[in-house]
């Protein structure tokens, strides 16, 4: 067997391909018979458009079966696959073209004229074709013609499979290479430790564009050889009415959050699940602890990143630990370091360093800055801040570009958030460094009230000063309805910072 991810995946189909692969609720259910021919067509198709083992295929589509048949296309052809955030808008495509240089551009019909002069503005010579999110578009119309019978393209496992940019919220965006070896090892690591079996469904409402919802909770799938209900979009009802047919289902902690929010989220509901998993932003205590009394169900925490999958999880069998990532995977070494390099003893906060057969190759076209983010010994500095307790259990503290630095004494958010969080009325929090004349730097807190709670960011201010140290203490705090967040739920700090700035300014300037 060659080293093509897809070979890996078709050695774990099961012998009866009418089995069903992929059921699209209210619509039509895929068998592994499908997925084959349907995978063979889109490789086949993508061949006769000239995409050659090695070329980039550039793939900005909304979620659908056909995406998932294409991106399955895109490994059997030996094709290096670009997934692309539906929401990327024209400045932000023209860098990732002119970067990546694809062969084949696949987006949504209605994008098809904007992304052709995209592509040509970005010097690029792709095909532009596209892919509507039920099946229509130029692309299937070739895929309809061509034949199934693609042999898979052998790859050795070394060679690029997909590359994952980045959002580039500081400096260029880039792109993550990930071999064959990568994606597999991770999913067989996944696949083992969260005990996928015979009869499990997988619950899937994520997006494909990420690594979360594109290579977890998909292959995952593919190792077991079973299904999963494939939802176009997190909706709290549906996904409600579908938690009965389910086994297992993966989440971002605002899924849960919007679950438990709903009366009908009962541990009779979800008596056939096995696994509720969450990951790509932290999940706060009070929703692991409220979802585990509402569903008798433990939420299985885990963290990872772009650059290689998942890194830690905790146990399917033994503790849970709230606020916690779990231990390293059973093939991952992870360490925390200080600022000298040196790896710190449990207890101590510093920055996350891992390493693995998961672990990416490098940026794309960037040797200077993957050289920078790899130490001597091969260990990839996530840019996480976290700590290790007696168990091996890891706790992000936060981002270390969002340490701050208040009077020369390090102030993690994380730990500030986590004592904002816990008082009344507070629902949630972010804190963030804002630009300070007498410490260089100090917090503003962002907070959400509970239900109708009337929340005083004088007083709050003044509770913490009881619980923190002074320098810890933000400066500021504003109340909103609700925080900003990405596609997967993580906050998004810049935008706190870029919208409150002149709010700021004018509240440090009567203070002076």
């Amino acid at each position: 067997m060659s080293g093509n991810l897809f070979d890996l995946f078709r050695s774990r189909f099961p012998a009866d391909l009418a089995k069903a692969f992929m059921e699209v609720p209210g619509g039509r259910t895929w068998s592994y018979g499908d997925l084959e021919q349907q995978s063979g067509r889109y490789a086949r198709a993508l061949s006769d458009l000239g995409v050659a083992p090695g070329d980039r295929v550039a793939v900005q589509v909304e979620k659908s079966p056909e995406a998932v048949f294409l991106i399955n296309g895109c490994l059997r052809a030996g094709a290096v696959l670009l997934p692309l955030n539906p929401a990327y808008q024209a400045g932000e495509l023209e860098y990732f073209l002119a970067d990546a240089e694809p062969v084949v551009v696949v987006c949504a019909p209605a994008r098809h004229a904007e992304l052709s002069g995209i592509a040509a503005k970005a010097g690029v010579a792709a095909r532009v074709v596209t892919l509507g999110s039920h099946g229509d578009g130029s692309l299937p119309e070739l895929v309809a013609s061509a034949a199934a019978d693609f042999v898979t393209v052998a790859r050795d496992g070394g060679d690029l499979a997909a590359i994952l940019y980045s959002s580039g919220t500081t400096g260029r965006p880039k792109g993550a290479m990930l071999s064959h070896d990568n994606l597999a090892a991770n999913a067989r690591t996944l696949h083992t430790l969260w005990g996928f079996r015979p009869g499990d469904v997988l619950l899937h409402a994520l997006p494909i564009f990420h690594t979360h919802g594109l290579f977890v909770a998909i292959n995952c799938v593919l190792l077991n050889g079973t299904g999963m209900i494939f939802c176009a979009k997190f909706d709290a009802d549906e996904v409600l009415s579908l938690l009965p047919r389910a086994t297992v289902m993966m989440g971002v902690p605002t899924f849960y959050v919007r679950l438990l929010g709903s009366p009908g989220l009962t541990a009779d509901l979800c008596r056939g699940m096995r696994l509720f998993i969450s990951g790509s932003a932290p999940l706060l205590v009070e929703t692991f602890s409220e979802f585990q009394a509402r569903t008798g169900h433990t939420i299985l925490e885990r963290y990872g990143m772009t650059e290689g999958g998942m890194y830690t999880s905790n146990p399917l069998d033994g503790a849970r630990k709230p606020g916690t990532v779990g231990p390293a995977l059973p093939d991952v070494e992870l360490r925390v370091t200080g600022e000298d390099g040196r790896t710190l003893p449990a207890g101590e906060v510093g920055g996350i360093e891992v390493r693995g057969p998961n672990l990416f190759s490098g940026y794309w076209r960037m040797p200077e800055k993957t050289k920078a983010e790899f130490t001597a010994d091969g260990f990839f500095r996530t840019g996480d801040v976290g700590v290790i307790d007696a168990d091996g259990y890891v706790s992000i503290v936060g981002r270390a570009k969002d340490l701050i630095i208040s009077g020369g004494f390090n102030v993690y958010p994380k730990e500030v958030e986590d004592a904002v969080d816990a008082l009344d009325g507070v629902l949630e929090s972010a804190v963030v460094g804002m630009p300070h004349p007498d410490f260089g730097e100090a917090g503003l807190a962002v907070v959400v009230p509970r239900g109708g709670a009337q929340l005083d960011g004088e007083a709050l201010l003044r509770q913490l000063k009881g619980q923190l140290a002074n320098f810890k203490v933000p400066k500021q705090v504003v109340v909103v309805s609700e925080l900003p967040r990405n596609a997967m739920g993580k906050v998004q700090k810049t935008v706190l910072r870029d919208r409150y700035a002149e709010a700021w300014t004018a509240a440090m300037g009567k203070r002076a």
